[in-house]
């Protein structure tokens, strides 16, 4: 029987039916999980990704075939991601790339640290409203839709305005490390 597509997916029957299928299969998932990826933090962040991908594909799960077998195959999708994602680090990292990537910060350390300092003075020189613009969207990471309304901007104008104040910043912080002008 195919899956009833006139049923939306966040319906409340449909969360019921779906974590009453999840929660029994759960165990079963993890163990899956578990024999292909080793470390027990990583084996559950897999199994709660799997169970997002789950409950967004929930309306095209056939409810006359097995759930745990279903749920299986999106987890051993999910468990081959993660182990693409950590061969190809574990290469990086056996190739000497954290040693490197460790060694060219601490050079670069005290330059990294006055173009800290020159933007921290061109924040603080920044009107209220733009500063505070700056810092909803890069330090409190609060969504652009929100930061709009509370501004009374539209969104696009939200992005627009930062752009401008990230230009204006990349200026100041450019004349704040050549006062004179002049290029070194």
């Amino acid at each position: 029987m195919p899956p009833d597509s006139s049923r939306p997916p966040d319906s409340a029957a449909a969360q019921q039916r779906f974590l009453s299928l999840f929660l029994r299969s759960e165990r079963e998932v993890y163990r899956y999980v578990a024999a292909l990826v080793p470390n027990p933090a990583d084996v559950e962040d897999i199994v709660q990704q799997t169970a997002l991908v789950l409950w967004e594909k929930f309306d095209t799960y056939d409810p006359a075939l097995p759930f745990t077998p279903w749920a299986c195959r999106f987890a051993l999708n999910k468990s081959r991601q993660w182990v693409e994602r950590h061969q190809r680090w574990k290469a990086l990292l056996e190739g000497g790339l954290a040693e490197d990537l460790a060694h060219r910060r601490e050079e670069l350390r005290p330059e990294l640290e006055l173009r800290l300092r020159h933007l921290e003075h061109c924040l603080r020189r920044l009107p209220n409203e733009q500063r505070s613009l700056v810092e909803g969207y890069y330090y409190r990471r609060q969504e652009i839709d929100q930061l709009a309304l509370e501004s009374g901007r539209t969104v696009a104008s939200a992005y627009k305005a930062l752009q401008r104040i990230r230009q204006s910043l990349l200026l100041c912080m450019e004349t704040s490390a050549h006062p004179e002008g002049g290029a070194s």
